[in-house]
């Protein structure tokens, strides 16, 4: 724990002290009193404030920058497991449980195992006030446990290489998207948007990107629809596909369709390993 104790109760000098008045005065222990009234004392420090003050401050959790990453990185993805918890915070995952276990004393967070993978972290209804990000606080859905592992493996990728740091990118999730939308909003919603800030000689500078993470395929009908949508004028200046092997060729067979100024737009690539965790398939996007 790094709070500080506070000392709050009454102090003993080191000079002789007689104790006069009308009242009555009683001193145990080593410390002595003075004064008109009643006095009691229980010690050279002791008081009921002194140790309620130490109780409430031993309980305190001060974050550090690296807390603060972490916790945000669980709300905005619905939880994170440890071992890419780990990899984002660039601790050893050995660490990962000992960090977590902090934030579960402070409130913030709650901890499980949900398959044969790692351990989860998510934020309790207290991590999302402290945090501010004000999305429900929930458990990970089993059924979304793969392709949460995905999106999240793709942002660390991502923001480990040389294009992010220089274009000083920066990633709006999922969850933020859909917090901002009408609940009347009807249309595909991005896996994620990479923001490229309007820096000198960024060759991004001011593009918005959408971000796919496909493990699945879907119907091939509906996969067009998804990347044309996606497409559409004025909404992305690039679509990044990231797929499993398993979706790679219908997302590769929809690209080939696609005008030649659209395919320019679109690039597909392979997820890192990193992406496929050993957590349960349950049905993903």
């Amino acid at each position: 724990m790094t709070g500080q104790l506070t000392h709050t109760g009454a102090s003993t000098g080191t000079g002789t002290s007689t104790s006069t008045g009308t009242g009555t005065s009683t001193s145990t222990g080593t410390g002595t009193s003075t004064g008109t009234g009643t006095s009691t004392g229980t010690g050279a420090r002791g008081g009921t404030g002194a140790r309620a003050a130490r109780r409430a401050d031993a309980h305190a959790v001060r974050l550090s920058q690296r807390d603060i990453d972490g916790l945000l990185l669980c709300g905005e993805h619905y939880g994170a497991p440890y071992d890419l918890l780990a990899g984002a915070l660039r601790v050893s995952p050995e660490r990962m449980p000992a960090i977590v276990a902090r934030w579960r004393r402070a409130g913030y967070a709650a901890t499980g195992r949900f398959g044969p993978g790692p351990a989860w972290c998510w934020l309790t209804r207290d991590g999302m006030n402290a945090t501010g990000l004000g999305f429900p606080a929930t458990r990970p859905a089993l059924a979304r446990l793969a392709h949460i592992r995905a999106v999240l493996a793709v942002r660390i990728w991502l923001a480990n290489g040389r294009p992010w740091h220089d274009g000083r990118a920066w990633w709006h999730s999922e969850r933020r998207l859909r917090a901002v939308r009408s609940p009347y909003g009807t249309g595909h919603v991005a896996d994620a948007e990479i923001h490229w800030p309007s820096i000198e000689h960024s060759p991004y500078a001011g593009q918005v990107w959408a971000v796919e993470v496909e493990l699945t395929p879907k119907p091939a009908a509906r996969t067009a629809a998804i990347i044309n949508e996606l497409l559409s004028p004025m909404r992305y200046a690039m679509v990044v596909y990231l797929t499993a092997p398993a979706a790679r060729t219908v997302v590769t067979r929809a690209a080939a369709r696609l005008p030649a100024q659209d395919q320019a737009r679109l690039a597909v690539r392979d997820l890192p390993a990193t992406a496929l965790g050993p957590e349960p398939f349950g049905p993903t996007r």
